[in-house]
C-alpha cells in the first residue's frame, strides 16, 4: 500500500510539472513569434536571456505567494467584470502569471483605441491560428472577428492569405534561398509596383 501510495503521489507530481510547463511554453511561442534571428542579433538575444534569467531567480526571493493569489484575485474579478464570466483559458492559467496575461490580452485584443481595429485583429488572429493550427483559437476568432463586423469573404480571404504565406515560407526555407537576395529583389518588385501606381495616378 505504502509503494502504491508513492506512485501516486508521483504521478501527481508529474501532472503538476506538466501543468506547470504548458503555459511557460505557450509564453515562449508568444516571443519567439515576435523574435527572430534576422531582427535581433542571436548574441544579443542570449545576453537578453541571460539577464532574465538572473532577474527571474532574483525575484524569487521578493515575491511572496500571498502577494500573488491577492494579484490573481483581482484579475479574475476583472476578467468577470469585462467578459460576464471567467473563461476555463483564464481559470487554468498559473496564478503566478494570470495578472500579465490578462493585461496584455485586454489592452491589446480587447482595446478598441489601438492602430488596428477590431476587425483586423481578429483577422489576424485566424489566420495565424490557421497556421498553428488550433482549433480553439480558429472558433473563437473566426466568431470574434464576426461579431467585429468581417463579412464570409474576408474570412475566407485571411484563411488563403495565411496558406499563400506557408506556401511561399516552405518554399523559401526549403530551397535555403539567400535572405539578402530575397530582400533585394522584394524591394526592387516593391519600387516597380509604387513607381507603376504613381504613374496611373498621374
Amino acid at each position: 500500500m505504502a509503494g502504491m501510495a508513492r506512485s501516486v503521489e508521483a504521478q501527481q507530481e508529474a501532472d503538476f510539472q506538466n501543468q506547470a510547463h504548458i503555459p511557460a511554453s505557450a509564453a515562449w511561442g508568444h516571443w519567439t513569434t515576435g523574435v527572430s534571428e534576422e531582427e535581433m542579433h542571436m548574441s544579443n538575444f542570449q545576453t537578453a536571456i541571460a539577464a532574465l534569467a538572473l532577474v527571474a531567480g532574483l525575484a524569487t526571493l521578493a515575491s511572496p505567494a500571498s502577494a500573488q493569489g491577492t494579484s490573481a484575485d483581482a484579475t479574475y474579478r476583472d476578467i468577470q467584470a469585462t467578459l460576464g464570466s471567467v473563461p476555463t483559458m483564464f481559470k487554468v492559467f498559473p496564478e503566478s502569471g494570470i495578472a500579465g496575461a490578462w493585461a496584455e490580452f485586454k489592452s491589446l485584443q480587447l482595446n478598441p483605441n489601438t492602430a488596428l481595429n477590431g476587425k483586423t485583429k481578429e483577422l489576424l488572429g485566424l489566420a495565424v491560428a490557421a497556421q498553428i493550427p488550433c482549433q480553439h483559437c480558429i472558433y473563437f476568432h473566426t466568431a470574434a472577428a464576426k461579431l467585429n463586423g468581417a463579412s464570409d469573404q474576408e474570412i475566407r480571404e485571411a484563411v488563403a492569405m495565411a496558406s499563400i504565406v506557408r506556401h511561399w515560407s516552405t518554399t523559401l526555407q526549403g530551397m535555403q534561398m539567400d535572405p539578402v537576395t530575397f530582400r533585394q529583389e522584394t524591394d526592387a518588385v516593391l519600387a516597380h509596383a509604387a513607381k507603376m501606381a504613381k504613374q496611373k495616378g498621374k
